[in-house]
């Protein structure tokens, strides 16, 4: 949960936020982002991840161990940003990008059945068939951790890069 005193900021272009609608679009497209936690050293530390939203939750697979892990045991907070792959107007040499970025409180999901179910949505979004996923999940379902990021605040902008 959120700190009892902490507000997000608001957009300070607001004429440029997306709806929470057209967000969910862009993660539900979306095949990768990057991960930020708060590494070693009071340094952020950015990962680029593949991942799966349902509902107001995103979940990303990982090794059980490493930097990642021991960022996210020693502070639970962190965001996840993408974008599009952006459209470039016809006769214009730039592109406009959308883009969303999510801040939450993150955790390793413990319970087998629910690491399995989570591993089948990311079959579901992103191998080539059901035969495939269950392959992959049996193989390597028992050295993956899943971590799951309970969404607090979450905005989107469309961004004309000229």
């Amino acid at each position: 949960m959120a700190d009892e005193k902490f507000e997000f900021r608001k957009m300070r272009r607001f004429k440029q936020q997306l709806e929470r609608e057209e967000c969910e679009a862009i993660l539900d497209e979306a095949r990768r982002g990057t991960l930020a936690v708060m590494g070693e050293g009071g340094y952020p530390y950015a990962i680029p991840m593949n991942f799966v939203r349902e509902g107001d939750k995103l979940y990303f697979h990982s090794a059980r161990e490493g930097h990642k892990i021991d960022a996210i045991t020693a502070c639970d907070k962190a965001s996840f940003a993408t974008h599009d792959d952006g459209v470039r107007e016809e006769g214009q040499w730039w592109y406009v990008v959308r883009s969303v970025i999510c801040f939450g409180r993150i955790r390793q999901v413990e319970d087998p059945t629910e690491i399995e179910r989570i591993l089948w949505l990311f079959g579901d979004k992103n191998s080539p068939n059901a035969d495939y996923t269950a392959h992959e999940i049996e193989k390597d379902g028992p050295r993956v951790a899943i971590l799951e990021l309970a969404i607090e605040h979450m905005t989107g902008k469309t961004v004309n890069e000229r």
